[in-house]
Formats: C-alpha cells, structure tokens, sequence
C-alpha cells in the first residue's frame, strides 16, 4: 500500500516501546503534523544507527512514510543539541510529554505548541523550577480550545482587581468572592493576573495557578491519574510537584 513521505520535520520523541523483534513504536510530536505514530524498523538492532538518536528531549529532524493511523520511520538526524534534564526535571519533562500524549489526539496538527513545548524543555534542562510547567499548562490549555479566563469578571467584565478575592469556577471565570465564602477555587485577583501574563514571580501566584491549572486539566484528563505523578511521588514520598 502506497504513502504519502514527509521529510525533515523537526520533532520531538515522546515515547518509545519495543514493538516485535527489533523495532520501535514511537509517539512523535512534529511542529506540522502534530503527534504521530510510527515504526523505526530495526531500530534496537546492534547495528542501528538510530539507537542513540531516539532520545526524549532531544531536537530531531525526522522523515517518515505516512500509511493511515501508524507511519514508518524512515529517517532521523539531530537538530541541534540534547535538551539535557537530570534529577526530578526528567520527571517534569516526561510530565509534559505524557500531557501531550494523554490530551492530543493523533495526527491532530498543533503548530502553536511547538515553540512552547521546546522552551519548557529547554527551561526544564536549565532549573528553572516550576514555571515552566506552569506556563506551558496554560498554553496548552490555550491550544486545545479550553483557555482561563485570567484577566476579568465572568460576570461584568471589568478588569480584575490585584487586591480583591475571587473565586473561581472551572468552565466560567473568576468572580469576586461574597459574603467571604467560595464555594470554588479561591485566589487574589493578583495570581489570576500574574499567570495570565505568565510571570509566577512569586510563591502566593505560583501555588494559586498550580491549584488552578491542576483542577482545570483533571476536567480533560478523566479520572486515569499521570504515570508521572504516581512515580515521582512514590519515589519523594510526597505529591509530585507536577
């Protein structure tokens, strides 16, 4: 059965399992086509040349034989150096990988997210702790058609006020918080701005927007809870900081 080929997309791996003798069934995330399936034939063979290309967080430039749901790999290059992780920031990277692989759908093109994905990558590999997460939540959320309202009253529409509680409803937007009681997520208007122009420089808007986009992507995710999560806080003990 003929393909269409597509060549030298660059990409990201988001997952890879052994797939019959020698192969690869890789999840690829492509800056045009989005995530995709394919087969690298051969490539856990002693002989392969892909065997250490493969990498997770590394920028490659890949080629492949599109044929309905699963593609085959023909070719994959760097595109420039490893995005290196270590300690829990490989577990926040395979976090962000298993968010894409959990909310897009196959061959679903998301060019708008590339860019940001690679930079939380790259923020990831540079320590620079939660924000990147963070940030990269909300844009997905952008992305797939489900944004927070962040900046104004769901109700009036004003402007929101930094001083001012606010409760806010999943599916809604935030509204300023009566009678002292919230029967939603409460935060200060001051978070909501803060994550709305994505600069979390502070732990009172960083913990406001990890409560919010938590609660805001459990809508999407049902109930089958992340693989990284249940690892990294088995392994801390404690919830994971995903």
């Amino acid at each position: 059965m003929s393909g269409s080929r597509v060549t030298l997309q660059p990409a990201f791996i988001l997952h890879q399992r052994p797939f019959r003798d020698s192969s690869t069934l890789l999840e690829v995330f492509s800056r045009d086509f989005g995530r995709i399936g394919l087969v690298a034939r051969g490539a856990r063979g002693g002989k392969s040349r892909l065997r250490g290309t493969l990498q997770p967080f590394r920028p490659l430039l890949v080629s492949w034989l599109a044929r309905g749901e699963l593609g085959t790999l023909s070719a994959a290059e760097p595109d420039g150096p490893s995005l290196s992780l270590s300690g829990t920031a490989v577990f926040s990277g395979f976090y962000v990988n298993e968010l894409l692989l959990r909310l897009l759908p196959r061959q679903d093109p998301h060019p708008e997210l590339f860019g940001p994905y690679a930079e939380a990558i790259r923020a990831l590999g540079a320590q620079a702790g939660e924000r990147p997460l963070r940030v990269f939540e909300k844009r997905l959320l952008d992305a797939l058609g489900y944004g927070l309202l962040l900046d104004c009253d769901a109700h009036t529409g004003a402007s929101l006020d930094p001083q001012l509680a606010y409760e806010y409803q999943l599916e809604i937007g935030p509204m300023p918080v009566e009678d002292g009681r919230a029967a939603g997520l409460r935060m200060v208007g001051s978070s909501l701005l803060s994550l709305h122009r994505e600069e979390l420089a502070d732990a009172q808007s960083m913990s406001d927007a990890k409560r919010l986009l938590r609660a805001a992507l459990a809508l999407y995710l049902g109930d089958r809870p992340l693989k990284t999560r249940e690892v990294l806080k088995r392994m801390l003990g404690r919830p994971a900081s995903g």
